[in-house]
């Protein structure tokens, strides 16, 4: 079976990358991914599949039992699946959450409608609950191998805070049963290999883990780019640029040109990374890792009237990603918009991860906005921001000492 029909498109791994600072117009700071990387999160796993629907009659049960779902039951269930998979296809993301969710009333513990609310929160980047969905899939489906793979991914995206390193391990034993599983399943090798790279294992086993996934299918682009990344890792440049030649050439898909794209990225070569997103682009203009990932690139080379309408656009298509919106906030603070800057910090805050809540207090949050304003002789607003700030990151003497002098 071809990969391309097993997952409609494959994924990201996520770099665990160094921070990239750059100088911004008068003397503000920004940088990009210091302390998450791999946050486009490329991953778009299949729809969980509908079955057949049933014949209605009654049940036929033994005196004593009672059947799981009635006939009727289960066909509502699998309009339930058909609904949110048409939902999520059309990024409605609100109604395709609320299909599946559904689906728990008639059966609580439902393991396609669990996989299908993990994807939808992923397509959004919303990591912990897509991780939470994902963790019930497998529980009440531990046959499931597209549910294994999907909770791998989401778990190799680092989030601000403790819990990275175990969530990595964990990473790595579900790839392993899903290997385990299914022997033959190329994207289920390509996930090992990611797993044991979170961890910052760059070894012979790593690397075999993605040949493997190469000979099961030739044919498939995300394993020749992981490769590369490995081989770049390891010294062994020469080897990897074919490969990262040979996985653009395979990629049909936006999602796997993200993933190429992300893998250059995070080897620095941001200016490669720029042909295949605009690739991705023209196969799929809202696509949200492609637009959140070109926003990025073009924030490195401080091409920030560029980048605001890729992220401006990511956010309508994604809006509760956290990242799409940190980035936009951070690209109006490089422009001196200090009120476009502080009204996108203020969505990106309603629904920031715990660990990032901090982050949006910071010289690249509402601080660095209350030092435009300060700057800018509105010390009104600055003292909004710097009190703003302080409710996100309370107790911050560098905060308390700005409030103070502003008043």
């Amino acid at each position: 079976m071809r990969i391309s029909s097993v997952f409609r498109s494959v994924l990201s791994f996520t770099v665990v990358s160094t921070a990239l600072s750059f100088a911004v117009p008068r003397a503000l700071g920004q940088d990009v991914g210091s302390d998450v990387a791999g946050g486009a999160g490329i991953f778009r796993p299949k729809n969980p599949e509908i079955k057949k629907r049933t014949v209605r009659t009654t049940p036929v049960t033994r005196r004593g039992t009672r059947p799981t779902a009635t006939p009727a039951a289960e066909d509502n269930i699998e309009e339930l699946l058909e609904k949110g998979n048409q939902f999520r296809d059309a990024r409605r993301f609100a109604e395709a959450e609320s299909s599946y969710q559904t689906i728990f009333k008639i059966k609580p513990q439902d393991g396609r409608a669990a996989y299908g609310l993990g994807n939808v929160f992923s397509d959004q980047q919303r990591w912990e609950e897509a991780e939470a969905a994902y963790r019930n899939a497998v529980l009440w489906s531990p046959s499931d191998v597209d549910a294994l793979v999907a909770l791998s991914v989401v778990l190799v995206q680092p989030r601000t805070g403790a819990g990275n390193a175990k969530r990595f391990a964990d990473s790595e034993s579900f790839a392993r049963r899903a290997v385990m599983l299914q022997p033959k399943s190329a994207i289920a090798w390509d996930r090992l290999g990611v797993a044991l790279q979170s961890r910052g294992v760059f070894n012979a086993e790593t690397e075999s883990s993605y040949r493997r996934a190469v000979e099961l299918d030739p044919e498939f682009p995300v394993a020749y780019a992981h490769l590369a990344r490995v081989l770049n890792r390891l010294g062994r440049t020469a080897e990897a640029q074919p490969l990262y030649e040979k996985a653009t050439q395979l990629a049909k898909d936006p999602a796997t040109l993200n993933l190429i794209a992300e893998s250059l990225q995070a080897e620095q070569q941001w200016q490669n990374s720029e042909p295949v997103l605009k690739r991705a682009l023209e196969l799929d203009p809202r696509n949200p890792n492609a637009l959140y990932l070109m926003g990025r690139m073009l924030i490195v080379f401080k091409r920030y009237q560029e980048s605001e309408p890729y992220l401006k656009q990511a956010t309508e298509v994604s809006p509760r990603a956290f990242q799409p919106f940190n980035l936009l906030g951070r690209t109006y603070l490089a422009l001196d918009r200090f009120e476009d800057a502080e009204v996108t910090y203020e969505r990106a805050a309603g629904f920031a991860p715990a660990g990032d809540r901090k982050q949006l207090a910071g010289l690249y949050g509402f601080s660095g906005v209350g030092d435009g304003y300060l700057k800018a002789k509105n010390k009104a607003a600055a003292a909004r921001a710097y009190r703003r700030a302080l409710e996100l990151d309370p107790g911050n003497k560098e905060l308390e000492d700005k409030l103070a002098r502003v008043r």
